[in-house]
């Protein structure tokens, strides 16, 4: 339960509502946990998934899945800080049309790393971002390059949707 994987529930609604846009997708899934939402996406259609997690028990448990699956030739899984790995990717020009990120909850992770995306140019000009967060964070408003567009609430679990400012779908 340390990778605190996302409900079946959870993880068929939100692909269900990312639809189309996981073709041929690039994924980053940070906090990734058991590497669920990016190995998803992947086996549902996503062309590859970079998988970020700090812990050495979920890396483990992320190249099992992989092996398992047979997905792993479209992961590249990393053991880093998934503060750090923004920076890296955003150093590195890395472009994601579609950004999974599921912090632990109520620790003040999920505002903190909005904000960091909100400053890195990681999401792709019609890319999504997926926040799997608590109701009981308060998400910062004002940001300057994405916006909130869909929050579906299960539970304690909120999944809130954003995409670029001023890209209209």
């Amino acid at each position: 339960m340390k990778t605190r994987p996302t409900s079946d529930r959870v993880k068929e609604s939100i692909f269900g509502i990312l639809g189309a846009k996981l073709f041929d997708a690039a994924v980053l899934d940070l906090f990734a946990g058991s590497g669920a939402l990016g190995l998803e996406a992947v086996s549902r259609g996503a062309a590859r998934a970079a998988l970020v997690d700090k812990s050495a028990e979920s890396i483990k448990i992320i190249n099992e899945n992989a092996l398992l699956a047979k997905l792993s030739s479209a992961a590249v899984i990393s053991r880093e800080d998934v503060f750090h790995a923004v920076k890296r990717f955003n150093s590195a020009g890395g472009v994601f049309d579609l950004i999974f990120c599921d912090p632990p909850y109520n620790l003040g992770l999920a505002p903190k790393i909005l904000q960091a995306l909100d400053l890195a140019d990681l999401l792709s000009e019609n890319g999504v971002l997926v926040l799997e967060h608590s109701r009981h964070e308060k998400l910062p408003g004002g940001l300057k390059r994405i916006v909130a567009y869909r929050s579906e609430f299960y539970g304690e679990t909120v999944v809130s949707f954003f995409k670029q400012e001023g890209i209209l779908r």
